[in-house]
């Protein structure tokens, strides 16, 4: 982005788009070491799938739920 003055003295960003040809920054090194040893450690990375956290976070469907058959009481599960 680069700054601008308006009539009215404040500051505006305008958004200049990168080129479609221009390629993504690359991460510095120190991050991609960091990537590396976590991986090697089994932890979660940044954009990669995480089946833990994606059967955590799914909703809860109950028998019955969804269908025409009657959901069990509470108190037989």
């Amino acid at each position: 982005m680069t700054p601008t003055q308006t009539a009215t003295g404040r500051q505006r960003r305008i958004h200049v788009p990168r080129p479609a040809d221009a390629a993504p920054p690359q991460d510095p090194p120190i991050y991609t070491e960091l990537m590396r040893v976590w991986a090697d450690r089994g932890r979660t990375l940044p954009g990669r799938h995480d089946p833990e956290w994606a059967e955590l976070a799914a909703p809860t469907v109950r028998r019955g739920q969804f269908s025409d058959s009657p959901a069990p009481p509470d108190d037989v599960r």
